[in-house]
């Protein structure tokens, strides 16, 4: 793979779709990994796969994207997609360089040509938190998204939620469990919990505060299930947030940038989840609950979510894009529940779809981000 050009014969920018990774969202990267890859224009762009194993090795992998799909209830993983089980990419370590290396034990290091600009399509802790945002910025590499302080923000529900109630964002009753407040006295948290449904009511949701894809999450009718809640979150996230459940319709909303400011889509609605207690992991991505787009909201409820979406993604500096996840409660307001920096590009997924529907289709959607990330400079900004 050379990164030689001419005038004759320019070289198209190299796009790595860096997908898979160490967290429990692992497959629904690699499903959106597919999505996008096919979706990519391979007239104008090269397109270097670069898959990250269950255990964190930065693996080449196939360019196959009919074998990243979810095949009934078969989750796909980059290690089926692996061209070899021992080697690894090198992403570059230094500005002044943007070579990628392969490297295979008793080989002479293969180098793969320059990249230009990575799309990072994991999903959770190592690689929609800020940590792959930090490692490409020291490496001098453009990006698709938000940069790492919103990356970070957007990935931990407290913190999130802090930022937007700074900038005059509302947002539902909920309380936080800490890693040692929990290893230190968890009598005291139960009470705690006790108190916090006592004054905002049961049914409550427990989460991992730093995953997504509804992974972890236990919907909780009394303290007898508690402990099991906070054990299946902490598989996830040793911290964990609770949240009050809040009655309503649930409305979501994508915020893409474009050269004049951040614009939001038509709104979506997600409809009660039917046969699932809640709108989990099973009813997202297995049985494909279907979303309602775009939602049926009057013209000024539509305009108000809009606006809430934008300064959402304002509050927490992001860039690039981000989907919105709203309530709109039973007495007319809408209530925020988090941002995605990252959201799933499955062909299901939200987010694709409400773009669709506000006259941007996929292709263009994935080329778009890929524009902007390779006009835009990396560093502090």
């Amino acid at each position: 793979m050379s990164s030689q050009s001419s005038p004759q014969n320019p070289r198209r920018p190299r796009v790595a779709v860096v997908f898979g990774g160490r967290s429990s969202e692992h497959a629904i990267s690699v499903v959106t990994a597919g999505a996008v890859l096919r979706a990519i224009d391979r007239t104008a762009y090269d397109v270097l796969p670069i898959g990250i194993t269950a255990d964190g090795r930065w693996a080449l992998t196939a360019d196959e994207p009919d074998r990243m799909a979810i095949s009934g209830r078969e989750l796909p993983s980059v290690e089926q997609l692996a061209e070899s089980d021992t080697g690894s990419v090198l992403l570059p370590v230094e500005p002044a360089s943007r070579e990628v290396v392969y490297t295979e034990p008793g080989s002479v290091p293969k180098a793969l040509g320059e990249v230009d600009v990575v799309f990072p399509v994991l999903h959770g802790p190592y690689g929609e938190d800020g940590t792959l945002q930090g490692l490409l910025e020291l490496a001098g590499v453009p990006y698709v998204g938000s940069g790492v302080l919103a990356s970070a923000v957007g990935m931990d529900k407290e913190y999130m939620k802090r930022v937007f109630t700074s900038f005059g964002l509302p947002v539902g009753p909920y309380t936080v469990i800490r890693p040692r407040e929990w290893e230190r006295d968890e009598a005291a948290v139960r009470g705690r919990i006790a108190d916090f449904a006592d004054e905002h009511g049961w049914p409550v949701f427990v989460k991992p505060a730093r995953a997504g894809s509804s992974m972890g999450i236990t919907k909780v009718g009394d303290l007898s299930g508690l402990d099991e809640a906070i054990t299946e979150a902490r598989r996830h996230d040793p911290k964990v947030i609770v949240e009050s459940l809040l009655r309503g319709r649930e409305i979501e909303c994508g915020v893409l940038e474009f050269e004049d400011g951040p614009r939001a889509s038509l709104p979506a609605e997600i409809p009660p989840a039917g046969a699932h207690d809640f709108y989990d992991f099973e009813a997202k991505y297995i049985d494909s609950a279907e979303g309602i787009v775009p939602a049926p909201l009057t013209g000024e409820q539509t305009g108000r979510v809009q606006a809430l979406a934008v300064r959402a993604f304002e509050a927490v500096s992001c860039e690039g894009l981000v989907r919105a996840d709203f309530f709109l409660t039973e007495d007319g307001e809408f209530v925020i529940n988090e941002i995605n920096t990252m959201p799933g590009f499955t062909p299901i997924s939200m987010y694709p779809r409400m773009w669709e529907a506000s006259g941007v289709g996929y292709s263009e959607l994935v080329d778009r981000l890929i524009r902007a990330a390779l006009n835009r400079s990396t560093g502090l900004r």
